[in-house]
């Protein structure tokens, strides 16, 4: 099969965590920048790729896959045997794993992101004034997300079990853009989520996307 091929860019959340899923699997890929600015998401080379015109778009071969979280699905389970496992357990163990890949996808990413836009996005690329209202509503709502992963972290040194999973990778790029700003201090004033952070973030893999930003 032909190789993997990544478009988009990796200051968006969703690339990032492809990024960082084949970065843990050291999986090699080519990454395809695509210009948002330019509109080049929009154009009918990218939609054949991803019919809704975000990204990522990921190619492996004849395979074209779009949604970030089923491209990491996709890249822990058929690289199984590669790099970090990702993905493992038996059915009880996948279960609790997969209780908190959709507690991440439907309780911190909704919030999360629009703290992104407002706190990060926005001042970055000159897009008008942060929505105070919006901030407001969104970090109250994160405060009940990050107490009941407070919790959770008390009792299991990640999210989904003992060792680092998915879960804990589909958190990074949210998080990444939210230690640059205000809402620090919430994950600061939690202790195991703060333990939590400083292990996640510090891993390679996650480096090796953070210096691709830098680089851009």
């Amino acid at each position: 099969m032909a190789g993997i091929k990544v478009h988009g860019s990796p200051f968006s959340t969703a690339a990032a965590r492809v990024l960082a899923t084949l970065y843990e699997k050291e999986v090699e890929f080519e990454f395809v920048p695509v210009d948002m600015r330019a509109g080049e998401h929009k154009k009918e080379a990218f939609l054949s790729i991803n019919p809704f015109g975000q990204v990522p778009g990921f190619e492996h071969g004849d395979l074209k896959l779009f949604e970030s979280r089923a491209i990491t699905k996709y890249v822990a389970n058929e690289y199984a045997g590669k790099g970090t496992d990702l993905v493992f357990g038996d059915s009880k163990k996948k279960a609790i794993i997969g209780v908190w890949m959709e507690v991440e996808a439907h309780q911190f990413d909704p919030v999360a992101s629009k703290l992104v836009w407002e706190l990060a996005a926005k001042p970055a690329y000159g897009m008008g004034d942060t929505d105070k209202a919006v901030v407001e509503e969104n970090e109250a709502k994160l405060v009940k997300v990050l107490d009941v992963y407070e919790s959770r972290l008390a009792e299991s040194k990640y999210l989904g079990c003992e060792s680092f999973t998915l879960v804990d990778l589909h958190h990074l790029p949210c998080i990444n853009y939210l230690m640059g700003t205000e809402i620090k201090k919430l994950f600061d004033s939690r202790p195991h989520v703060s333990a939590w952070i400083a292990d996640i973030t510090s891993r390679p893999a996650w480096s090796k996307v953070v210096a691709m930003q830098k680089r851009q």
